[in-house]
């Protein structure tokens, strides 16, 4: 396709203008959820544009992290580009033109609703990139409207969410799914899993897992400055089903991890990565029970670290291997398990974003962030080491996991094979993830929390119970010597769990099978 198929510059540049004259219209740009909507700005020349045939159409819904994405599936035909932020989209438009001069523009917008209203027809699928609160409602839409998608982790910001897609996915089950847990594709993946199916380490009753992260501040305050909201960016529309609360720079365009309203902190952001090979190796379903300890943590914001135990059922022997009952303990912020005396000095846990280790009866497996750099221990004495894999292997690993989502997108239906992460096996997955981060909020109870996945909802906390919420943690110097000034809200336990695992959003970003 030669360069006069683009949209031409002259085009572009009127477009990226707008982020400078965004505070003029800022009125019109509105929520995706209301009816107001139909009247949203787009930043897009309407013009026809001429896609290349064979290829999957695709579009991106947040660019910051979904950048990495589009690249990756740059391959095919990247329609249109979405994001709240007018600013962050026009520079990511402007590296498009630069590393894609053959391509053309693909259309952009801000309000992803009126993207969908205006150019669905000419999208195929759409990868999702957003903040995690607003990953659910997102999704679900396109995949109402009969689109493949791609969502990045963690799934969702809440328990009930993840079950609402994972129904979606059953529902409208012609339409492929892929979480974007990466390490789920990679080769050193399905070493691991065979590796413990084969049944050489023995009957894995204890894992380890744990990350670097957080690599952003944690257990926060609310602001107390609340500066204007930046030229071009929609601050409703970026809020979108979490409560209003004035902007700030601290929750966007980076910090939002940290926070409650908008993330799932360490555990949220990294264990889809770390624990997918867990979940998968040792075919976990829901937890029977879990708990937790953390450092100060806020209502508005985790702590800096923490450690959660998850209790899993015995599960049916596979291959060569029985399932009994397993704990698998999470680590963050700093925190590791205790080094296994078959590892060498000097010797790493894991890697430098984290780590598993998995203890049998007959050995151990270690491995990093996405199942990385696996072996058995110890590593001089299994050097030689490796498994039959029998697994199906995605081309290009780690680096082939959206391409093999757009491979199944596809492939006819009748004889496709789903991806690695698709939402039948992400949805349970994740479930397990976030109800983690519920687990230190309730660790004032003091005891081990009894879990229903199938109704999700915690079996031993009365109507009775009673939780401490810390609604800030400050350093006090005022005296001349440092201490923790701290204010603690009473609560009914009971309500407090329900609610964090359904939360309720804002009208408008209801989820609607």
């Amino acid at each position: 396709m030669d360069k006069s198929d683009q949209l031409p510059r002259r085009d572009f540049i009127k477009s990226t203008a707008i982020v400078t004259t965004a505070a003029a219209v800022s009125g019109a740009l509105i929520s995706g959820c209301t009816e107001k909507d139909k009247g949203a700005t787009a930043i897009s020349n309407n013009e026809k544009r001429e896609w290349e045939k064979g290829k999957l159409n695709i579009a991106v819904v947040g660019v910051g992290m979904g950048w990495g994405n589009m690249r990756q599936s740059a391959d095919e035909n990247i329609v249109a580009v979405c994001d709240v932020d007018l600013g962050r989209l026009g520079g990511r438009i402007e590296s498009f033109i630069k590393d894609y001069p053959n391509k053309p523009v693909p259309y952009q917008y801000q309000s992803y609703v009126q993207m969908f209203e205006e150019k669905g027809d000419e999208i195929d699928a759409v990868i999702i990139a957003t903040p995690d609160h607003t990953h659910a409602k997102i999704t679900l839409e396109a995949m109402k409207r009969g689109k493949h998608v791609y969502c990045q982790k963690p799934l969702t910001h809440t328990v009930y969410e993840s079950r609402m897609l994972t129904k979606a996915a059953e529902k409208y089950n012609n339409v492929v799914t892929q979480m974007g847990n990466q390490g789920a594709s990679g080769d050193d993946t399905a070493w691991v899993c065979e590796a413990i199916w084969s049944g050489d380490i023995g009957e894995v009753k204890e894992v380890h897992a744990w990350t670097n992260r957080p690599i952003w501040p944690q257990r926060l305050n609310r602001p107390e400055e609340t500066p204007a909201v930046p030229n071009g960016l929609n601050w409703d529309l970026w809020l979108g089903p979490a409560p209003a609360r004035p902007y700030s720079p601290q929750y966007h365009p980076w910090n939002w991890r940290g926070w409650f309203d908008f993330g799932t902190g360490a555990l949220g952001d990294m264990a889809c990565h770390i624990l997918d090979v867990v979940m998968r190796g040792l075919r976990l379903q829901y937890p029977t029970g879990v708990q937790a300890t953390s450092s100060k943590w806020t209502v508005e914001s985790p702590a800096e670290s923490e450690k959660v135990t998850f209790y899993f059922p015995e599960r049916e022997k596979y291959r060569n291997v029985d399932m009994p009952e397993v704990s698998v303990t999470w680590y963050d912020g700093g925190l590791k398990p205790d080094r296994p005396f078959e590892l060498e000095d000097g010797e790493m846990m894991g890697d430098n974003d984290g780590g598993v280790l998995f203890i049998g009866t007959k050995g151990k497996i270690m491995c990093g962030c996405y199942g990385k750099n696996a072996k058995r221990l110890p590593s001089k004495e299994f050097k030689d080491y490796s498994p039959e894999i029998n697994e199906r292997l995605v081309p290009g690993g780690i680096d082939g996991h959206e391409k093999d989502w757009i491979r199944a997108c596809k492939e006819n239906p009748e004889e496709r094979v789903q991806p690695k992460s698709h939402f039948g096996y992400a949805g349970p997955f994740n479930e397990v993830v976030v109800m983690g981060t519920v687990a230190p909020r309730l660790s004032f109870l003091e005891r081990i929390l009894k879990w229903d996945g199938e109704n999700m909802k915690f079996t031993n906390i009365s109507s009775d119970d009673k939780v401490r919420l810390p609604k800030f943690v400050k350093l006090d110097t005022s005296s001349g010597i440092p201490r923790y000034q701290s204010e603690y809200e009473i609560v009914n336990a009971l309500e407090y769990a329900k609610g964090l695992i359904d939360i309720k959003p804002r009208p408008g970003w209801e989820l609607e099978l």
